[in-house]
This record gives C-alpha cells, structure tokens and sequence, in this order.
C-alpha cells in the first residue's frame, strides 16, 4: 500500500484507463445480440457512399452497433452472412390508399415497404384506421408501419367524393365538408385528438375534365393556421400550379402529389422562391402518369412472379374500353399541349424528374409515394416502380433510396427513429441480392425483409 501510494498521480489514472478499457472490450465480446449480418455492403438512406464489408448489430429491435470487425467463428449466434449482398433501409411509400389492408400489407411487406403513409380513403374511418395501425404495430404477421393523415377535408361537390361516386364516402367518417370558418376551428381540434401525421386538405379541383369545385383560399389558410396552433400540420392534395400557389400561400409545408404541377424556372421565379424558403416535403407519385399509359403497354405487367402476387383483375383491367379510352385521352393530351408525336414513358415523366433534381438541389425534401390504390398501381411493386421512373430521367439511386427512406421519415418527422441505418435507430431493412446503386431494379432482388430487426415472412 505504502509503495502505491509513492506512485505519482497520473501514472494510476492510465492504469486505472487501461484496467477499464480492457473490461469494456470483455463486456462487449460477451454482447448477446439478437442478430448480426456480416461482411454486407451498407447503403444506409443518408446519401453517404456506400460501406464495403460492414457488421451490423441488433439489439431489442434496434441497431446496437455498426462496425467491420472480423467475428469469431463462436463469437456470435444468429449471424446472417451479407457477402456479396447489399442492405439499405426499409423503404416508406408516402401516398399509400388501401380498401383491404389485410390484403396488401403483406404484399407491401413482400417488396420491402416498410413503412406507409395512408392519405384517407374513402372506407378510412377512425375505427379503420385504428384496425391498420394495430396491423402495423406488431411485427408477427407481415405488415408496414402505419402513418395516416385524417379523414379527407373538402367542400360541397369537390373531390374525391364527387369524381370517384363509386366509393363508399360516409360524410362524418370518411370525409368532412367545410361550410364555414367556424366549423373549421372544431374539426380540427377533434381530429387532432387522434394519432394523426396531420389533416388531408383536398383542394384540388379533380384529376380531369370535367372539374368540380376548388377549395376557396380562406378555408386553406383557415385549415392551416387551425392545425398548427392545435399541434399537427396539413398535407395538401393539389394538382396544378394555381393550387400549389394557394398551398404555399397558406404555408402548408407538405405536398401530396407532383404529378400536375407544371413549373417554369424561369417563369415561376416568385412561386419557386417561396417554395424554397419554407422546407417543403413534396411526394413524387409519377406512377399516376405510369398508370394512365398501362392499357397501351401492358406487357409492362410481364414480370417474374408479379401476377402470383396480386389478384387477376388487376392485369385484365388492361382490357377494359373505358380505361384504353382513358389511356388514349392522356396520349392526346401530352401530344396537344407538350407537342409529343407518340409519347413515350420518358418524355412523360423526364421533365418531372428534372424538375425533382432542381428542386433537390435547393433544399426541397422530395419523398417517394405512389398513390397506391389506383388502377394498375400494386401495393408495394408499384414502389419499384416509382424508383425506376426516377432513374429513368435521370436521378442518381443514391437519392433515389434517400427519397424513399430517410426523406420519408423526415417528412412524417420520425427521422430520429426511423428512416436510415444508423446506431440507435429501428432495424427496418432490406437484404438485397444485387447493388441498387448500379441499377435500382435491383431494389427487386429481395433477400430478406426486416421489421424491428426481425426476418419477414415474404409471400411464396
């Protein structure tokens, strides 16, 4: 004792680091983790390169720890060996629909979503939305996390409820009518009791001719400044431009659809500006455009497995005479006002694309989304289909899964749990087979798909 205490101070301090530090490296050699996939090739949501040969560690349904530490051959059970694989993090669709959830969120599972933001619908009552949570917040029976807005607001003979009459609308439950401002402040404050990513404003006029009622501004700003002093926000179904000018003059920072919106940069100018001062969220949704060309393409539909997944209805709409007349009508409408002799998927969707990477480079926080629920839009495939169009004008896959992930989670304000693959975060991932950065339709060679750091069970 008497020799220690002639030691100098410092010198038992670095003993002391030393002693510590190497019971640390005992401690954690002896983690038990629930999981561990070895030597994978991360692409981890946040844009970063990706990262050869990485271990990912899961603990309690989170990522405990990143690292490239060779393991042990006894070190660890439950090891999923990721050579020559690629894992990035489970993908969101952020403009999702669904009449029978119980249907497709297993096939949204299947294809790797994760993650989905239901927009309304005509059978979302509370009591609907409350089923599609329960589903999403377990992790035994296949299905993606649950985000929804409310109830569709609208006015008197606007859309959806007057352009899609062959849904089963409730007025109360599925969608409320604004008449006054003073009805206005009540609505929002009920629905915002409720678990909402915040209210579904439809101020659009409809997604053609002939066009019904628009939302008046007054109601728009009205809405708005009722959602935020009640804790929640909007999210703005438009179409064209004159309806994204009375979203952002409202300050509505979340923007359902781009398909519609026609922007001129240098026209614009004023509009734009605005746009990039207030941090918008806009979801992409170009498989609308895809949509209308399927009855004109449906080889389109001949994909490996596709048709075992979903229901034969699906693929013989394709025949249907009111949808190839829907189909010739779009074709005519791209030839007339963009001057396309025979338009083809690209010159469709390029300028939109465009359009994304523009807006990107200035701080826009552009989200994947699809619209799923619509005619020849699959739940879940359908995704796949979005990150192709996006690639098929010109976006980097690397933004592209960024979009589809961490900007999602950003958007629905869940970034700190979800949306990447980083320590501390939900293990939601996807083992693919093949490098998306190379081409994303290989987001298509799924491996595995995990929820809460547990492997999925894909349909066969």
């Amino acid at each position: 004792m008497k020799k220690l205490l002639n030691v100098p101070t410092h010198i038992i301090l670095i003993i002391s680091m030393i002693i510590g530090a190497s019971c640390k490296k005992e401690v954690a050699a002896k983690t038990n983790y629930d999981l561990v996939i070895s030597k994978v090739n991360l692409i981890d949501g946040t844009g970063k390169d990706l990262q050869e040969n990485v271990n990912i560690y899961i603990k309690d349904s989170k990522i405990a720890k990143i690292d490239k530490v060779a393991l042990g051959s006894n070190e660890q059970k439950n090891v999923i060996n990721g050579e020559g694989k690629y894992l990035v993090p489970g993908f969101f669709d952020c403009h999702a629909h669904t009449g029978d959830y119980k249907a497709d969120f297993p096939r949204f599972m299947h294809y790797g979503v994760t993650s989905v933001l239901i927009t309304g619908g005509s059978t979302c009552t509370n009591d609907y939305f409350r089923q599609m949570r329960d589903m999403g917040e377990q992790d035994s029976v296949p299905g993606p996390r649950v985000f929804h807005t409310s109830q569709h607001f609208i006015v008197e003979g606007s859309h959806p409820v007057k352009t899609y009459t062959g849904n089963n609308w409730k007025e109360g439950e599925s969608f409320f009518i604004l008449k006054d401002t003073a009805q206005i402040s009540e609505l929002v404050k009920s629905v915002s009791e409720y678990p909402i990513s915040g209210i579904k404003l439809t101020i659009e006029d409809g997604p053609y001719p002939p066009f019904v009622e628009r939302m008046p501004q007054e109601f728009v700003n009205h809405v708005n400044k009722e959602a935020l002093q009640n804790g929640t926000r909007v999210f703005a179904h438009v179409s064209d431009n004159h309806e994204l000018k009375m979203a952002i003059d409202a300050g509505i920072k979340n923007l359902l659809h781009y398909t519609g919106v026609d922007l001129d940069f240098e026209k614009d100018k004023e509009l734009i500006q605005s746009i990039y001062n207030d941090s918008i969220s806009w979801v992409t949704t170009l498989m609308l455009d895809k949509s209308m060309m399927y009855p004109k393409n449906p080889e389109w539909f001949d994909v490996e497995g596709l048709k075992e997944i979903y229901p034969p209805e699906e693929f013989e709409k394709v025949n249907n005479p009111d949808y190839i007349f829907r189909a010739e009508e779009f074709v005519k409408f791209f030839q007339e006002y963009y001057g396309f002799d025979d338009p083809t998927l690209k010159q469709v969707i390029g300028f939109q694309v465009e359009d994304f990477i523009q807006l990107t480079r200035n701080g826009v926080n552009m989200v994947l989304g699809t619209d799923t629920g619509n005619d020849f839009i699959l739940p879940g495939y359908s995704l796949h289909e979005e990150m192709q169009l996006l690639e098929l004008g010109g976006m980097d896959p690397a933004q592209i899964i960024k979009m589809g992930t961490l900007n999602a989670a950003k958007m629905l304000e869940v970034e700190d749990r979800l949306g990447s693959i980083e320590e501390g975060k939900v293990a939601d991932m996807v083992l693919l087979d093949a490098n998306p950065i190379e081409s994303i339709s290989n987001t298509l060679k799924i491996n595995s798909v995990f929820k809460n750091g547990k492997v999925q069970t894909r349909i066969e």
